[in-house]
């Protein structure tokens, strides 16, 4: 450290450590708005399918695991001081800051581990930090907040690497099998500027009210913030699967986009989905399709649940075989991606 302490702080989502804390948990999500009972129970039982027990993973669940250890070698890499803060479990940002400030840090880079930049993600981490750093006791350190890096060349280079492997092993089944590449959806509402919100909102995706029948809640299960400008988000997570699919040397034809793991509670969200590009491609006769998720940078239960269980059951039926590229977790050249990120601020 030089004599004006310096740091890196990574922001990410956080998950449960047991079972019974899923509750408190989605809390944390929805900033306070309660879940109906049938949907905490659906939630534990994808959990349970990835591992999770009452008693704590020795190791830690995988998303915790994968991003702390993504942390250390950052650390590693950038010869700087990393924290890593959650936003809905622990390590919570608060407690992150409050220790950052006992160390005496004056001055820290700030990235989200979610590339693309929307207000449902970089948005509400930022949001976080904000109030973390007035909250909590002595002085403010400085930050410079990188909002999104989607563009990051070694960050496609990281996906194609892993992308390689499972495109091999698919086309031993299907010769032309394609790549569908996926992020997360988002509720339709948090793409919009506020000037569009009085047009008719697509409908895309499913929802389950949890407040008066019929009607979904006006920001899907938590208010993200008025927004004059619309959300970069999905053009942001194509533009990432597209520069994935350059370097992997696919045509047009070889590659679909969808987004994932609508949310089972709330307004409308982005489509289209996978399930229907699955539908689709078994239609067009393939065989076997390669999933790689570029929203995310680690094993969690949006990829070991709703990839490796749910998409997989789901297009077992329909003759379609789902290969998956493996995570990223502690891929060196995500690891390099990160540091060259940072070095854009330095």
């Amino acid at each position: 450290m030089t004599d004006m302490k310096t740091a890196v702080l990574l922001l990410a989502h956080g998950t449960p450590n047991r079972l019974s804390e899923m509750t408190e948990y989605l809390a944390h999500v929805t900033a306070g708005r309660p879940m109906p009972t049938h949907i905490v129970e659906e939630l534990q039982h994808r959990y349970a399918a990835i591992g999770l027990r009452e008693d704590p993973l020795p190791e830690g669940p995988p998303l915790t695991r994968w991003t702390l250890r993504q942390g250390e070698l950052l650390e590693d890499e950038v010869c700087t001081t990393v924290y890593v803060g959650m936003r809905n479990w622990h390590p919570f940002i608060a407690d992150v800051v409050a220790q950052m400030k006992a160390d005496g840090v004056a001055h820290a880079r700030v990235l989200c581990l979610a590339p693309q930049n929307s207000r449902t993600s970089t948005g509400l981490y930022r949001r976080a930090l904000e109030k973390a750093l007035t909250e909590t006791p002595s002085p403010a350190f400085t930050f410079d907040f990188i909002a999104g890096w989607a563009g990051e060349p070694l960050l496609a280079e990281a996906f194609a690497e892993n992308l390689a492997p499972a495109l091999a092993a698919a086309r031993t089944t299907d010769a032309t099998a394609p790549v569908l590449f996926t992020a997360h959806s988002v509720p339709c509402r948090t793409i919009m500027s506020a000037t569009d919100l009085g047009a008719p909102r697509p409908d895309s995706g499913t929802w389950v009210s949890t407040e008066s029948p019929g009607q979904p809640p006006a920001d899907g299960i938590q208010n993200y913030g008025a927004s004059t400008t619309p959300d970069p988000y999905p053009v942001e997570c194509k533009q990432t699967a597209a520069a994935v699919a350059k370097l992997s040397g696919l045509s047009d034809k070889d590659w679909f986009f969808a987004f994932q793991s609508q949310g089972i509670a709330g307004a409308p969200w982005i489509g289209p989905t996978v399930e229907d590009t699955l539908t689709a491609l078994a239609a067009a006769g393939h065989k076997a399709v390669v999933i790689q998720p570029i929203g995310f940078l680690c094993d969690h239960v949006e990829i070991l649940y709703d990839i490796d269980v749910n998409f997989r059951d789901f297009a077992a039926p329909l003759g379609l075989t789902v290969f998956r590229a493996a995570s990223l977790n502690d891929s060196p050249t995500l690891i390099r991606a990160i540091a060259h990120v940072l070095e854009g601020v330095a």
